[in-house]
């Protein structure tokens, strides 16, 4: 175990050697040549064949049959428009959450509901963290080396839920993207560390979805009006039953929150000695009454149902960046024919 540390091959957590018995059965889990290029990974564009990826995904402590999972995260995390290469040697704390719909999730036994986002399930806590070794082993992506992150967060360890799609009065995040109801994806998401959200009052959707977007308005920081990117909110069921009681359909949540979360230009003003760019600084000179709005567009708002049937709570998952230099979401179909 200590031979992997001084190699500088892990995460800080001890690993599971790869022996090539254990890489073998890992690769049984695909029909992919050994030898086939998955991605290339940012920064250092190491070339991830599919035996590398199953090495690490046995350092990661995955089962065979969570490797399909981590062939398609991989994949779109290396997208060039999910850009982590950006990501990874930013002074930020992103990290690429990985968010999985379909068939796949109580197949492989993805956890979906109570503490979506803490430990407990094997899945989950093995299929990011195989990511994230990737990004290491791969691309390079050392803590203090290339990267830079001032604080980081926990999910630099691991990071990746399912969505409680059997409780959601919603199409799931898959179906909103454009997949099929019955197919397996995952959905990479440029994020920070989950804010949680705790609403026990509001017993409508306008009460609700108002509270929900004025507790996330000092996201990032109080004058970071608007975001710079994508907005991910992970709403709880409880929540997400109120919401959908209403009426109200994904679409209508987020038009809700873009239009109502806002503030004055000359009160989000940094003041004599701040720089001033962009949308704020010509809202401000034109017109200091002028509403900002805190996300970007509607369209750049992303809604999810997972956590646990009792508690009314929601979480609000900061974005990285956005525009044309920025990171977007990025889905990618799990391969087919894999039984799980």
């Amino acid at each position: 175990m200590e031979t992997w540390f001084e190699r500088g091959v892990t995460d800080g957590l001890p690993v599971v050697p790869p022996t090539r018995e254990r890489v073998e059965r890992m690769l049984r889990a695909t029909s992919r040549a050994r030898d086939t290029l998955v991605a290339e990974v940012p920064p250092n564009y190491g070339r991830a064949t599919v035996e590398k990826l199953a090495v690490n995904s046995v350092m990661a402590g995955c089962r065979a049959e969570y490797f399909p999972v981590v062939l398609a995260a991989v994949e779109a995390a290396c997208d060039p428009r999910f850009n982590l290469h950006g990501q990874s040697g930013t002074t930020n704390a992103t990290s690429p959450l990985i968010i999985v719909n379909g068939p796949v999730r109580p197949g492989i036994g993805l956890n979906c509901a109570a503490g979506v986002f803490g430990p407990g399930f094997r899945a989950n806590a093995t299929i990011g963290r195989a990511l994230r070794l990737v990004m290491i082993n791969l691309g390079g992506t050392r803590a203090g080396e290339i990267s830079m992150s001032t604080l980081g967060h926990p999910g630099r360890y691991t990071y990746c839920i399912g969505e409680h799609e059997e409780v959601s009065p919603w199409e799931p995040l898959h179906v909103e993207r454009g997949c099929a109801p019955g197919e397996s994806t995952v959905t990479v998401f440029p994020g920070e560390g989950p804010f949680i959200i705790n609403d026990h009052l509001s017993r409508e959707a306008p009460q609700l979805a108002s509270s929900l977007g004025w507790s996330a308005a000092g996201v990032w920081n109080h004058k970071s009006f608007p975001l710079y990117g994508h907005t991910l909110w992970v709403i709880g069921p409880e929540h997400a039953k109120t919401i959908g009681a209403g009426g109200w359909s994904k679409r209508d949540l987020k038009r809700h929150l873009f239009e109502t979360v806002r503030r004055r230009a000359r009160d989000l003003r940094p003041g004599p000695d701040g720089a001033e760019t962009g949308r704020l600084a010509d809202l401000g000179e034109s017109d200091p009454e002028a509403l900002v709005p805190k996300f970007p567009s509607a369209e750049e708002i992303m809604i999810v149902v997972a956590g646990g049937t009792a508690g009314r709570f929601s979480a609000v998952v900061p974005g990285w960046m956005g525009g044309e230099i920025g990171a977007h979401p990025v889905t990618r179909a799990i391969e087919e024919g894999i039984q799980w």
